[in-house]
């Protein structure tokens, strides 16, 4: 059964169920979801705790099924938590997981946490995944976008008394918090908790939340494609010269801008080929927050403009890997951030 991550709580609340998969790559929330469940697991008896890590095709799951199947002699009751960071946990694992999903039923002696990270769509459909899906309680972790980030913010610092100024002095306050935390929830914890020690309780002023927050912002290519997707020019912007910065390869910026614009002339061609819009998102394999990004430019994207991309996309290809051409800057980055700037444009430049 599939829980929601803001309905575990309420979940808790109940009781806790022999079985819980949790599955994303947020780390810093879905150890809270594994805290959570551990602290009301305690309070009913289960005092024993194993942890296993799978590293590797040749992991031994004897000893995981053994310490399922067994308790000591001074426990009632016992946790097992397996750790998969990989996701993928082989052909012996994936009968052994089944195994435990078996198993697990009306087994009130043993509580096992499976911890996974993000997993496609062809591993949620496997067999044993579908095992532990249908016999536990699954709970999928998404990251928390760049939008819901501020409210995020907001959110955490209400837990420990904190508040921003009503109003558009607070927003900017959130919003700068946002860009310095961007892409790195950990460290957005981290930071949270450091406001709570020096200034306990009350409003914070935005003077006060620039000179305790770092910048501590992870980018990432991917990130960069919801930015310009988005026509968010400064945050595209930012987020090319954080890229810079961390070393990332031009090649790889490139190819990141390059395949959103070949997916949107793939699926605007569906489009004009009598395809509605749904059916040819998913035939190019464009869901999550990609696909509500690809609704709202389309409708607004002509075809010459994406021809224009195309051959833009083209140009700087041959610009981060050597090549000399007229018109456009021979440095890769400034060639990548004009790329992002027409894209950001011709999705609606904000």
């Amino acid at each position: 059964m599939q829980v929601a991550l803001n309905q575990l709580a309420g979940h808790l609340q109940k009781g806790v169920k022999p079985l819980y998969v949790l599955h994303g790559d947020e780390p810093l929330l879905q150890q809270e979801a594994v805290d959570a469940i551990r602290a009301v697991a305690r309070e009913v008896g289960y005092t024993e705790r194993n942890s296993f890590t799978v590293q590797g095709a040749h992991f031994d799951w004897s000893g995981v099924l053994a310490a399922g199947g067994s308790l000591s002699l001074f426990a009632d009751k016992q946790i097992i938590e397996i750790r998969i960071p990989s996701g993928k946990p082989g052909k012996d694992g994936g009968a052994a997981l089944q195994q435990i999903a078996q198993d697990s039923a009306g087994n009130e002696g043993t509580l096992t946490i499976v911890m996974l990270p993000r997993l496609d769509k062809a591993t949620k459909t496997g067999a044993w995944f579908s095992a532990l899906d249908s016999a536990g309680i699954s709970i999928q972790i998404d990251p928390v976008e760049r939008g819901a980030l501020p409210q995020w913010i907001a959110q955490r610092l209400s837990q420990q008394g904190q508040r921003v100024a009503p109003g558009e002095d607070g927003q900017r306050t959130l919003a700068f918090f946002a860009d310095r935390v961007e892409g790195n929830l950990l460290a957005a914890h981290q930071e949270i908790q450091k406001l709570a020690l020096l200034y306990p309780q009350g409003e914070l002023s935005r003077s006060q939340v620039e000179q305790a927050v770092l910048n501590v912002a992870r980018y990432d290519v991917f990130k960069l494609s919801e930015a310009v997707l988005s026509g968010n020019v400064a945050r595209m912007q930012r987020m090319m010269d954080g890229l810079q910065a961390e070393g990332e390869a031009e090649v790889l910026v490139h190819w990141a801008l390059a395949e959103d614009i070949r997916s949107l002339k793939r699926v605007k061609d569906a489009i004009n080929a009598g395809k509605p819009m749904p059916m040819a998102l998913r035939e190019n394999r464009i869901w999550g927050p990609k696909e509500r990004l690809f609704e709202r430019v389309l409708p607004n994207v002509g075809d010459a403009a994406l021809a224009r991309l195309l051959q833009s996309a083209h140009i700087v290809d041959g610009i981060v890997k050597g090549l000399k051409q007229p018109d456009w800057p021979q440095n890769g980055w400034l060639a990548l951030q004009r790329l992002g700037l027409q894209l950001c444009k011709t999705c609606g430049a904000r």
